[in-house]
């Protein structure tokens, strides 16, 4: 086992924590507003490492579910179970590990939560799927990588609120507009071998497309800090964010694969940007 574990790190991603970073900016963000700026360090704790789990345990889904295609695509060839170094049980039972210690995390809190719990668990475990007949699975997965937003609110305030799912819907559009950028770098193995991604669903308006769902998601973000009342610190925030996605536009406009990679990477940035607004506004007009 022990000689085996750069493998299985290697499955769940340790050595690109950039999938969890992208998954922790938006329940930090439900997180401080759920919380008026105040969440607790236990349950700060128990979002971030329970993000963490959930991630790794998509990620071994993902593979497992993928392992047939991932072989012909050159980017993702020598992935542990796609190459053999690893037996498809293994990752069944790396992800189903991985899932019932993210829940044995959520014990202490209350039955809604747990209910979203598993909302959460399902949509991460068919979101892989998906890639074989939805268009636009960047959209699904929108919704699994935003689902610690409704629990964030149902574990703070014991209910979810309007704000929670308009905070989930600029999730989708968020997502739907970094993973287009990251399929745009698969797209021609994307097209031999079957997989439905946005980045082919768009075809040649594929740029325009992100930078409509980048917008989307930045309007929302004005409503709702007008209907939050939120104050200057978040507005540099959002005006920051708004910055990456100029420089996203540069990056992506020639469609070249490395540059689609790099603006992909970016939305760490983007992301961060904008929780920092929202974390600074209730630490100084809080």
């Amino acid at each position: 086992m022990l000689a085996r574990l750069p493998l299985y790190l290697r499955l769940i991603r340790m050595d690109k924590p950039i999938g969890s970073l992208l998954l922790l900016w938006p329940t930090l963000n439900a997180l401080w507003i759920a919380s008026d700026g105040r969440p607790s360090l236990p349950m700060l704790t128990i979002f971030v490492v329970g993000t963490i789990l959930m991630r790794s345990a998509g990620c071994a889904i993902n593979d497992y579910a993928d392992r047939d295609f991932d072989r012909h695509v050159k980017r993702t060839e020598n992935r542990p179970l796609t190459s053999g170094a690893i037996q498809p049980w293994e990752a069944l039972a790396i992800a189903g590990t991985l899932t019932v210690l993210s829940f044995l995390l959520i014990l202490p809190l209350n039955s809604l939560t747990k209910l979203l719990s598993i909302a959460a668990v399902i949509l991460a475990g068919s979101y892989p799927f998906t890639k074989r007949f939805f268009a636009i699975p960047q959209a699904y997965l929108g919704i699994a990588f935003g689902f610690g937003i409704p629990m964030s609110f149902a574990a703070i305030q014991g209910q979810v609120p309007a704000v929670a799912w308009v905070m989930l819907l600029a999730n989708v559009f968020w997502s739907v507009a970094y993973d287009t950028e990251y399929a745009m770098v698969d797209r021609e193995d994307d097209l031999k071998i079957g997989i439905r991604t946005s980045a082919l669903t768009f075809g040649r308006y594929d740029v325009i497309a992100i930078m409509l769902c980048y917008a989307a998601t930045l309007l929302i973000y004005v409503g709702i800090g007008v209907w939050l009342g939120l104050g200057l610190p978040f507005w540099a925030g959002l005006g920051a964010a708004a910055g990456c996605v100029v420089y996203h536009y540069r990056l992506i406009r020639d469609r070249d694969r490395m540059a689609c990679f790099a603006a992909f990477r970016h939305n760490n940035w983007l992301g961060g940007v904008l929780f920092a607004g929202i974390a600074l506004h209730y630490l100084i007009c809080g």
